[in-house]
């Protein structure tokens, strides 16, 4: 028994030794079997919760949202038989939701009755549905369906820029292309968190400290875009593509004094919330070259007035010029028009002046001296994604002449854009942008920001005065081919260009009526201009009668006058002394922070129409804003310190007064048509709230046309317009 005792206590003995040592071995190396304990117990006893960051906003000039973060939800059905709150009739539920979610009731059914389901997602329509539907599924009260949150990339002004802005997959996991992409960097966010111990039911222990990792949002993006421009240059492209339908159209308008884009757009283009549907992913304004055509003849006109060699009043022999053995002739099949002078030449757009200004009176050297000085050889350094270069022919001696008068040499339409400035801005040649600053949301500091750059002086500002007349005279002059271009009341200076398509099967150029890329680059108002506008549309279709100027000047005179309206640059208006009564115009007064009454006194008193906005006694917003030159009748648009507001009745209204409307109320308009407001999707007196969307339907009166300025010299020329690519044999 003794010997027993011991035997038990020396095997007691050693597993204690051994139990103490391996107890110190684990306290010293705090791991087991490559395990680290310290990790295990924090994992099983620390909770990790992410706190949220949220990417960047891209805004307009004005603040307005293009892009944004906003929650959504995605519908999940609870199908537990052990559930209290499950689907318990999958056809009634299924036919409620069906009309919604756009989905069909039988699938749907066949979601909702899968047997040994804990809960299903119902597949397509029911995922990143926005605030609103979540609000009217609700409404239903359905049983056993929830609703799970989370974040997603929204465009809220839909067809808007789309190539600009680009987009990213609804959850942001990826940027695709435009800014979102380019930008990804300045706009991604990173999530943070917050950590703390528990018990092992996820209580939060007392008096213990939390570690905070605070989230960091995206920059914000602030566009020179204008919101107002840009909207109606999307309405007019949209018209112009299903009435034309064209193989695409590129639109462009800046402000020459500070190279400020201010609207941009491409057809076909895609609604970014909807990405799937693209057809065409590149922005031609910055992403395509070809063959300008005539309004290259602008800087050539430049260099040679620059130069001291042109004499618009000199005499040449148009029709057809001999280059070595080839023979250049111009657009009315090479008969021309006899002797005429320089300026009547670029009226009608002569390929044979140019030829002579290009070799007999510049010379090749110095025409590719001022292509190189009006950027033509390098890409402008546009801040947008995938600007490419232009190809530039001048290995032979029709080079010269081609590339004078367009022809040959493929550029972009921001090339044109950036060369054009100096014309509209007395010399000066400034560098386009489209990005105004970056900024941090979380503490307002500027990150970047982009301030006007003169990138060339290329030609004085006497020679820039000089083009402008005569660029002027191609709208408004007998023999000018830019008849169509002309917009009652205000200075347009232009040039038209008719560029001829290379065959993609091979040899030469596609020919026929409407084979061509119709262009005009215009400025305006011409003695101080203020704004450039390029339109392009490619191989539009015709009918026979129809000039290939037709969709282009649809466009370009749409555009150009609500922009110079909305800019309040008014034709003819010339300002007195008093600051309120003006030629053709009355001038408006701000009255914000003033009674309501006092204010409709006013505008009374000069004869404009005040809409008040709200019931409220004191005005908050008025648009246009004061000092501002208003034509009598026009209206004034009032927004009282309200808090709801009633649809106005706006049939009649011009598309000008409704703009101003959906400015000041915030709303997402759709317009159909053009004229004045035939119909509104929201009823007269009814609520609405800042964000809404309006549809409007606009028709012009019964017997006018979009181009009243047609004349029967118009008319007589309508070949020679449509006809004005170079004929090479």
């Amino acid at each position: 028994m003794n010997v027993r005792a011991v035997v038990v206590l020396i095997v007691f003995l050693l597993i204690f030794s051994v139990m103490v040592t391996r107890v110190g071995y684990i306290q010293m190396k705090k791991a087991v079997k490559g395990h680290e304990l310290e990790a295990i117990a924090e994992d099983r006893w620390t909770r990790k919760q992410t706190i949220e960051g949220k990417r960047g906003t891209i805004y307009d000039r004005f603040g307005d949202a293009l892009a944004e973060e906003i929650p959504s939800y995605t519908i999940e059905a609870i199908l537990d038989v052990n559930s209290r709150n499950r689907v318990e009739d999958p056809r009634m539920t299924a036919e409620k939701l069906a009309p919604i979610v756009d989905r069909s009731v039988v699938e749907l059914e066949r979601l909702l009755s899968h047997e040994g389901r804990f809960q299903v997602e119902l597949g397509p329509g029911t995922k990143n549905i926005s605030l609103e539907k979540k609000r009217e599924i609700e409404q239903l009260n359905l049983q056993g369906i929830n609703f799970r949150k989370e974040p997603r990339r929204y465009y809220p002004k839909q067809t808007f820029a789309s190539h600009v802005i680009g987009y990213t997959e609804r959850d942001m996991s990826k940027a695709r292309m435009g800014l979102e992409s380019s930008l990804n960097n300045y706009l991604v966010k990173e999530d943070g968190f917050i950590q703390y111990l528990s018990d092992r039911k996820g209580i939060k222990l007392p008096n213990i400290d939390e570690i905070i990792e605070l989230p960091k949002n995206g920059f914000d993006i602030y566009l020179t875009l204008d919101s107002n421009i840009q909207m109606a240059l999307e309405q007019v492209m949209s018209q112009v593509e299903e009435q034309y339908d064209p193989e695409r159209i590129m639109a462009v308008v800046a402000d020459p004094k500070t190279g400020e884009i201010l609207a941009m757009s491409n057809r076909p283009s895609f609604n970014p919330n909807f990405y799937e549907e693209i057809t065409n992913y590149t922005n031609f304004t910055v992403s395509s070259r070809f063959e300008p055509g005539s309004t290259m003849k602008i800087f050539t006109l430049a260099a040679a007035i620059e130069e001291g060699v042109y004499v618009g009043d000199e005499y040449y022999q148009s029709g057809s010029y001999q280059i070595g053995g080839r023979r250049v002739r111009d657009h009315n099949q090479g008969m021309g028009w006899g002797q005429i002078p320089f300026d009547e030449g670029f009226q009608r757009s002569s390929n044979v002046a140019y030829s002579i200004l290009a070799l007999e009176k510049l010379g090749p050297d110095r025409l590719f001296h001022y292509i190189n000085e009006f950027g033509f050889r390098n890409t402008t350094g546009i801040d947008l994604p995938n600007e490419v270069n232009s190809l530039v022919a001048d290995s032979y001696l029709i080079d010269a002449a081609t590339t004078a008068f367009g022809q040959g040499t493929a550029i972009t339409p921001i090339q044109q854009i950036q060369a054009v400035t100096a014309i509209a801005n007395g010399g000066k040649m400034m560098k386009p942008f489209v990005i105004d600053r970056i900024i941090d949301p979380n503490t307002g500091e500027i990150i970047e920001s982009t301030e006007p750059e003169i990138v060339g002086e290329p030609i004085s500002s006497t020679t820039a005065t000089q083009v402008l007349e005569l660029m002027e005279s191609v709208v408004d002059s007998p023999a000018g081919t830019g008849k169509p271009y002309y917009i009652e009341g205000f200075e347009i200076a232009g040039k038209t260009g008719t560029a001829e398509i290379p065959n993609p099967n091979g040899g030469g150029y596609l020919s026929g009526h409407g084979q061509y890329i119709y262009s005009f680059l215009g400025v305006a108002p011409k003695s101080d201009p203020q704004l450039i506008v390029y339109v392009a549309v490619d191989r539009p279709e015709l009918d026979l009668h129809e000039p290939g100027a037709a969709p282009v000047s649809q466009i370009f005179t749409t555009i150009m006058k609500h922009s110079l309206q909305y800019l309040n640059i008014s034709p003819g208006a010339i300002v007195s002394q008093d600051d309120l009564v003006v030629e053709e115009g009355v001038l408006t007064k701000s009255y914000v922070g003033e009674s309501i009454e006092s204010a409709k006194a006013h505008f009374r008193e000069i004869g404009v129409e005040a809409i008040v906005l709200g019931s409220g006694d004191k005005v908050e917003e008025q648009l246009p804003i004061g000092r501002t030159m208003l034509i009598p009748g026009e209206k004034v648009m009032i927004a009282t310190d309200s808090n709801t507001y009633k649809m106005p009745n706006i049939k009649g209204w011009s598309l000008r007064d409704v703009m101003k409307l959906a400015t000041i109320l915030e709303l997402n308009a759709n317009f159909i048509g053009s004229g004045f407001v035939t119909k509104q999707s929201i009823p007269s007196n009814h609520t609405v709230e800042k964000g809404d969307y309006i549809a409007i339907e606009l028709a012009l009166p019964n017997g006018v046309t979009e181009n009243v300025f047609y004349n029967e010299e118009v008319e007589a020329e309508k070949i020679e317009e449509t006809e004005e690519g170079v004929q090479i044999d």
